[in-house]
């Protein structure tokens, strides 16, 4: 069986991209870290991957907006090659300024029936506001899967048991502009019912609608999120890993087995079967 190759997209600003790139290759992927110019030269050198990911950080400076340059980037120049992807089912990340990246290119929440044909343009129905404290916030977050969602990246935290869940399934954020927000209720309501909440806090750190903090396409295979998984790949990352029972902590962190659920979702794609 090929091993997937996962695209972490960088440019000037990003950071965690090397983790990005680690969390992949822990999940059983091989890692590249490209540059966005270089893929603006060579548009088809996204058809050779079978994951992609928007690192965190802040592109660009964040100037004009968190993520704006970037996404702006990458809807002029490479949303047909994305959505070409998303069209063959290339499962997708975003964490923090991915995230925000990904919601103002149009790859989330998506196409409501999920079919990325060429009709499926760039459009944008929520966003990534400023907190609703005013402030940059800066810790570890408790954080509930949702277990109707067909989300491949969360689905492993649905199995997690309660009483493990609650010392162990938490995730850092570092965001100044993370409230989620969407154009209207209707919008929210088609959400909820295509399962599209993928990912809500425990105890809502910026004010964001309905304590969402991740979402996902209809199909499962798109996902961004406030939170950073990638960060979380070690059990000694944890904020109190010592004080952690041995029970709580065996096996994979939850930051890593997203990666692996996403990348053993990948070898079912179309584009595994080269």
């Amino acid at each position: 069986m090929n091993t997937p190759r996962a695209l972490v997209i960088r440019t000037a600003g990003t950071n965690c991209d090397a983790e990005m790139c680690r969390a992949f290759e822990i999940g059983g992927a091989r890692a590249e870290l490209v540059h966005v110019d270089r893929l603006i030269a060579e548009p088809r050198r996204i058809e050779a991957f079978d994951l992609i990911g928007f690192p965190g950080g802040f592109s660009y400076g964040d100037d004009i907006a968190s993520g704006r340059i970037l996404a702006m980037k990458l809807r002029d120049r490479l949303w047909e090659p994305l959505r070409a992807a998303a069209a063959r089912g290339v499962p997708m990340i975003g964490a923090c300024n991915g995230f925000q990246v990904m919601v103002q290119v149009g790859l989330l929440p998506g196409p409501d029936d999920g079919r990325w044909d060429e009709s499926a343009g760039p459009e944008r129905s929520v966003a990534l506001a400023h907190n609703a404290g005013g402030r940059f916030v800066d810790r570890w977050v408790g954080v509930r899967a949702n277990v109707d969602s067909p989300c491949v990246w969360t689905k492993p935290l649905v199995g997690i048991p309660a009483e493990r869940a609650r010392e162990t399934l938490v995730l850092p954020i570092a965001h100044g502009e993370g409230r989620f927000v969407a154009a209207s209720e209707v919008v929210l309501i088609g959400m909820r019912e295509r399962g599209q909440v993928a990912l809500t806090y425990i105890d809502n750190p910026n004010g964001s609608t309905d304590d969402i903090a991740g979402i996902c396409d209809v199909t499962g295979r798109i996902f961004g999120l406030m939170p950073h998984p990638e960060r979380y790949l070690e059990w000694t990352l944890h904020p109190f890993w010592t004080r952690l029972a041995p029970t709580s902590r065996g096996g994979e962190t939850p930051g890593a087995m997203m990666f692996r659920a996403a990348v053993e979702a990948s070898r079912m794609s179309p584009v595994s079967a080269r």
